[in-house]
């Protein structure tokens, strides 16, 4: 499904003052270690986390709150610049400002998981902004049903992960579900979420994670195994 960049005047605003700081605060020495660590997924500008926020921060000074095309649109733009400062930027912003996004906005996270993905966009979005949907939208869980057996293992991640900060509001038979569904998965990515996700939820019900695991342990991978398992033995 295309997404379309709606037009926004706060994102026309955003995008000028955070293209101009952040690239004045460059360091190209930094940038060439820091895309070599993330396995040449994308250019980087070369700022430290800390450094970056204290950016964005100014960068956002005294702008007004963005309603759900403002949201969309510094998203997607955000995405087509190259560097991955813009990215993580975007994902802060979606993650401040998800209540403002309706069921609506799923296909605008869609497109951002699946565009330049890797775990250190995917994981956020993942947990903070598709999570925030359908917290917000049960009917949304439905497309979660689709994204668990997507083609795309980006997808199914996010589908694996988007409860990661429900805890007692985590709908367990869906978790299971998941989890089982792609026990087999022979990514690393998906068998990682698969532990993940368990272990995130012992810390709610360690009993229902040992029966799951106990259950299904000739069909999980070693590696979902011990992170199900890292906190609660078994």
């Amino acid at each position: 499904m295309s997404v379309t960049v709606p037009r926004s005047t706060l994102a026309d605003t955003v995008l000028d003052r955070l293209t101009a700081s952040y690239a004045e605060a460059a360091n190209p020495v930094r940038a060439a270690e820091m895309r070599a660590y993330m396995k040449d997924v994308a250019p980087f500008l070369g700022l430290a986390s800390g450094v970056r926020r204290e950016l964005a921060r100014a960068v956002l000074a005294g702008t007004p709150r963005p309603d759900e095309a403002d949201c969309t649109a510094l998203a997607l733009r955000c995405w087509r610049l190259p560097e991955r400062e813009y990215h993580y930027f975007a994902v802060d912003y979606l993650r401040r400002h998800v209540k403002r996004c309706s069921s609506g906005f799923l296909p605008v996270a869609r497109h951002l998981v699946t565009t330049v993905p890797w775990w250190d966009t995917v994981d956020l979005l993942a947990a903070h902004v598709v999570g925030g949907l359908v917290a917000a939208d049960p009917e949304l869980t439905a497309d979660m049903d689709a994204w668990s057996t997507d083609d795309d293992l980006w997808v199914i991640r996010t589908a694996l992960l988007h409860q990661l900060r429900y805890k007692e509001r985590t709908d367990a038979d869906r978790l299971f579900a998941y989890c089982a569904r792609q026990a087999g998965h022979p990514d690393f990515f998906i068998r990682k979420a698969i532990g993940w996700c368990l272990r995130e939820y012992a810390k709610t019900d360690p009993d229902a994670v040992r029966t799951f695991v106990d259950r299904h342990r000739d069909a999980l991978s070693p590696l979902s195994v011990r992170e199900a398992l890292k906190n609660i033995g078994g």
